[in-house]
């Protein structure tokens, strides 16, 4: 599996959606509440931002926040959101369950990629806060996801640096892993380096306050990680 050089950004609103594509953001992860790590955005938002943003939409698929071990109530509100999402036109979906003790759930989180088709599936950071993260990324792989969001186990992937490089090199092609957390472009370099991988998830939080309505701020630092990725080649 190859991958090419790609930016994802993580947002939850319209305004930030627009913002990541003028910004040259080659797709975007749409969720809402990111105070959260996101969940799943509503029709409303789905709608607005498939109406007015070019660049391929990854829907989040998360009914809450806490843990990743999901009840059948909440497992079929999941097959559900998917649904409302495909039928707003979004390019991929993001989702990730893990069982009681920290195993990832193959057998349910297989049954949400094949419903997925033809659409593809980001196994999200569901992955960091897994048992044994590197049997976790084989388990995934069985999944059929074609590739996992993670910072290496670590709080941010500059800190996760070294793993992320070993599961870069397990998943040889089969998945791609995309580091994300942390991810600015004062480190992209030295992220992308450390590790080999060639698609980068950021958030831009650490750069951006909550409190910071300016949309040109968030396409200029958008702008500096494409810019920083396309050098780092």
């Amino acid at each position: 599996m190859q991958s090419t050089r790609t930016i994802e950004i993580s947002v939850d609103s319209l305004a930030k959606a627009l913002a990541a594509e003028r910004g040259g953001a080659h797709r975007i992860e749409l969720c809402s509440d990111l105070s959260q790590g996101g969940l799943t955005p509503d029709a409303e938002l789905l709608r607005s931002v498939r109406e007015k943003v070019h660049i391929p939409i990854f829907a989040m698929i998360r009914p809450r926040g806490g843990d990743f071990a999901y009840s059948d109530i909440e497992y079929a509100g999941m097959e559900r959101e998917m649904e409302t999402a495909r039928r707003m036109r979004v390019d991929g979906l993001v989702f990730g369950i893990l069982q009681r003790d920290g195993q990832v759930d193959v057998r349910r989180t297989q049954r949400l990629v094949e419903l997925a088709r033809p659409l593809p599936v980001t196994f999200h950071r569901a992955i960091d806060v897994s048992a044994d993260i590197h049997k976790a990324l084989k388990h995934v792989i069985q999944t059929g996801a074609v590739r996992v969001l993670t910072s290496g186990g670590a709080a941010t992937a500059p800190e996760g640096a070294a793993c992320l490089a070993k599961l870069v090199k397990a998943a040889s092609g089969r998945i791609v892993v995309m580091p994300g957390c942390g991810i600015t472009a004062s480190n992209l370099r030295q992220v992308a380096k450390s590790t080999g991988a060639h698609e980068f998830h950021a958030g831009l939080s650490s750069v951006i306050q909550d409190d910071d309505p300016g949309e040109l701020h968030f396409a200029r630092e958008v702008r500096r990680l494409v810019e920083t990725l396309a050098v780092s080649a």
